[in-house]
């Protein structure tokens, strides 16, 4: 197992047995920026290298992920956790958007096996963050005229999360290969040892929803990890239609089953305030984040890997 994912047990442990054990959060902010500029960058760079011919459908095929999830995770919310209407739009918001962290260690996965992915994914990534949480938010409003559309969108869209991936990407592609020579040692080679730190940080995070999951219970466990790898061979299935290669395949499959505890947190906020959001949290924090980067991501390499007729 990929060292990193053990930083991720080591903030979980110290987190529920009460240690002491705190990062700064100014020291969090800066590795969360580090890693969303490392990989927005590393995709700018491989795409100034690639023609553009056929992104633009492959684009719309994942975007129909991304509007196709929350309706699939909705009536689930609904109808077996016995949610109410805003509780089980926030829900589907937060599973239909995706998590960086957990596509920072697909990256990391793939890193260790030698095995390249398409210079798209980062900008695959950043086209799945906001789909599920306008649909989410419908789902939650429907006839309502209440939502403050502007302030939402622009809260989505000038988000921490989108602003550095996009920039990343548009540095990444403008200066080129040469051009991000000199950033190498900082956001490159520095990758690995700032995801473990980020890692770190998780674990006692995803330790602190222990007490909503306790109260909570069955329905948040059974649906945290029972929910991601059907909606991983999805997206895995998509890839494979779209022409990705295993590790494309690999990651969009991540994406799919991936939940988003960043970006669907801030918008559920402001658009849908009613909503608990210690239940999305716990469920797609709490839950999905450590099962994809313990069994998860090996679990959809595998499905990748069988599309392509390859072994695993």
């Amino acid at each position: 197992m990929d060292p990193v994912i053990w930083f991720f047990a080591l903030g979980l442990v110290a987190g529920l047995a009460k240690s002491d054990l705190r990062m700064p959060p100014a020291i969090y902010d800066l590795l969360t920026m580090m890693l969303l500029l490392a990989i927005g960058l590393k995709g700018g760079v491989e795409l100034a290298k690639a023609p553009f011919g056929g992104l633009a459908l492959q684009g719309l095929a994942v975007l129909s992920i991304g509007f196709l999830i929350p309706l699939l995770i909705y009536p689930v919310a609904r109808g077996l956790g016995r949610f109410g209407r805003a509780d089980s739009a926030s829900l589907a918001a937060h599973y239909g958007s995706v998590s960086v962290a957990t596509f920072a260690v697909g990256v990391a996965f793939l890193a260790d096996r030698n095995i390249s992915y398409d210079s798209q994914m980062p900008l695959f990534l950043v086209l799945l963050e906001v789909p599920a949480i306008v649909v989410g938010i419908l789902l939650a409003r429907r006839a309502s005229t209440n939502v403050r559309w502007g302030k939402l969108l622009h809260e989505i869209f000038f988000g921490k999360s989108i602003v550095l991936l996009v920039g990343g990407l548009a540095i990444g592609w403008l200066a080129g290969p040469e051009g991000v020579m000199s950033l190498k040692p900082l956001f490159f080679d520095l990758f690995k040892g700032v995801l473990a730190l980020f890692l770190l940080e998780m674990g006692l995070i995803a330790a602190s929803q222990a007490k909503t999951l306790r109260r909570n219970g069955l329905f948040l466990a059974l649906f945290g990890v029972l929910v991601p790898v059907p909606l991983a061979a999805i997206g895995a299935t998509v890839g494979w239609m779209i022409g990705l290669s295993v590790g494309g395949t690999t990651l969009l499959a991540v994406l799919a089953g991936s939940a988003s505890y960043i970006a669907a947190p801030a918008a559920i906020r402001i658009a849908v305030p009613e909503a608990n959001p210690s239940l999305s949290l716990t469920a797609s924090l709490g839950v999905t984040f450590p099962f994809n980067i313990f069994f998860g991501i090996p679990i959809y390499y595998a499905i990748a890997s069988m599309l392509h007729g390859s072994g695993a």
